[in-house]
Order: C-alpha cells, then structure tokens, then sequence
C-alpha cells in the first residue's frame, strides 16, 4: 500500500471514529433530556394523585360536617351532643355514666 492510500484510511477511520461518538453522544444527551422529562412527569402524577385525595377526603368530611348541621339546628338531634359534650338534662332526664369493674378484660364485638 501505498503511503497515501494508508493516510487517507486512517482519515476515513478517525472520521467513522468521531462521527459514531458523535452519534453516541447526541443519543445520550436525548436519553438523559427524556428520563428528566419523564420523572417531572412522574413527579407531577404523584402530586395529582396526593391532591385528588386530599379532595375526596375534604369533601366527605365537608358532607359530614353538613349532616352534623343540620342535626344540630334541630333541637331533638342537638339533645344527645348536649349530653355528651355539656352533661346537661332535661329535668326528667339522668345521665348514668357506666364504667367496666376493675380488673375485668375489655369485650368486644367483631
């Protein structure tokens, strides 16, 4: 072979060389942008996920809160929170509070 032609292939390899590296590198640079991209995305479900929750469980407690309302601006439904939260009776009422005897192991009920 001639000294040219060994110069010109080594050129020629070099160049495959950096333009396969070049390649590489590009992809890699995707890659990363992508996996960036994809855990914001995650990030942002799981945020989401965390939010609707918190909604749901506003919004029952919210349902909850309203029914207790409404009990409570009814004088009969308001009677059993006066008992249990003031200890007040009507003058023919008793408040009997029942405790469990000494000693005894708690029942309950499945």
């Amino acid at each position: 072979m001639k000294r040219g032609s060994q110069a010109t292939a080594m050129l020629n390899n070099v160049g495959r060389f950096s333009a396969v590296a070049f390649a590489v590198c590009v992809v890699a640079l995707i890659g990363v942008q992508y996996a960036r991209f994809i855990g914001r995305d995650v990030v942002a479900y799981r945020d989401l996920q965390n939010t609707q929750s918190d909604i749901a469980r506003l919004e029952a407690r919210r349902t909850h809160q309203l029914r207790d309302l409404q009990r409570l601006q009814d004088p009969e439904g308001a009677v059993p929170e006066i008992h249990s939260q003031l200890r007040l009776v009507r003058s023919n009422e008793a408040i009997i509070f029942v405790s469990p005897a000494p000693g005894a192991a708690p029942t309950t009920n499945p």
